[in-house]
């Protein structure tokens, strides 16, 4: 990914972060629709990466939207055999599922993510995954 791009994701999403902690709708809103321009600007360039999609997505505060963006940031994690974002992008869209009453919605996300989560060193998403997984099955 562009460092240059890569570092002004993670600054939005920390200010995002912060206007959200301090309730400041109109600063969120702002900081949200400069993510979301990068996101649109860099779409289907050399540019893209699933990174700014799911940050996009952490922010979307519309659940259902916020599951097409990571629908999205799962094609991008795909085409670039990225199993790191596959399993944080499924799992938190998992989540998000789960938010919506979706439990059958939430184990499909959740299957692919712990799929993918085998070729990982995160273990603790590992475990996240298999953890919400097994309860959403034993349920």
């Amino acid at each position: 990914m562009n460092t240059k791009i890569y570092k002004e994701v993670l600054f939005l999403a920390k200010e995002l972060m912060n206007f959200a902690n301090k309730k400041d709708q109109a600063s969120f809103d702002a900081y949200y629709q400069e993510l979301k321009q990068i996101c649109d600007d860099n779409d289907e360039t050399d540019k893209d990466h699933p990174v700014q999609w799911e940050a996009l997505g952490d922010f979307t505060e519309d659940l259902a939207l916020a599951i097409s963006i990571y629908d999205k940031a799962l094609l991008k994690a795909a085409a670039i055999h990225s199993k790191d974002y596959l399993s944080s992008i499924g799992f938190s869209a998992a989540l998000l599922k789960i938010e919506l009453g979706d439990k059958a919605g939430a184990i499909q996300y959740l299957e692919q993510a712990k799929i993918h989560s085998n070729k990982i060193i995160d273990k603790e998403l590992k475990a996240e995954i298999h953890d919400v997984l097994k309860d959403l099955q034993e349920a």
